[in-house]
């Protein structure tokens, strides 16, 4: 897997996704960014769709053996902030609700973040990654 392409695809969706967060609706750029954005959603999903299903089977079986994954897209979060050093975070209310086993009564989510692609989990105590394109 060319997880460098992966990470610039999750970085254009991130990006684009920030993009549409900062316009209003009646801003005339705002469709032409909305179909941009799923343009890249779809090609994400083409190319490396089954590979993050793949990933991410593998994370839920290790965390929530119990609950169905959803398409890829679902878990990229809504808005990023982006460092000066391209370096992308997200707050602990982004992600894909999901019951942890290990976590009773947590509300914990998975999230997509990119460079380097990674999955995090996320509490509203902490952010753990639980799987990264780039090996520790």
């Amino acid at each position: 897997m060319n997880t460098k392409a992966l990470d610039k695809a999750v970085q254009e969706i991130a990006t684009r996704r920030n993009e549409l967060k900062k316009i209003d609706y009646n801003n005339p750029k705002y469709d032409d960014l909305e179909e941009e954005l799923h343009d890249l959603e779809d090609a994400l999903q083409d190319n490396y769709g089954k590979y993050l299903e793949e990933v991410l089977q593998e994370v839920h079986d290790k965390l929530s053996p119990d609950t169905d994954i959803l398409l890829p897209i679902a878990y990229i979060a809504k808005t990023y902030s982006v460092s000066t050093k391209n370096e992308f975070s997200v707050t602990s209310a982004e992600g894909v609700y999901i019951e942890v086993d290990s976590m009773p009564g947590k509300e914990t989510r998975l999230v997509i973040v990119p460079n380097p692609v990674r999955i995090i989990l996320n509490t509203k105590e902490k952010q753990q990654v639980v799987w990264s394109s780039v090996p520790n």
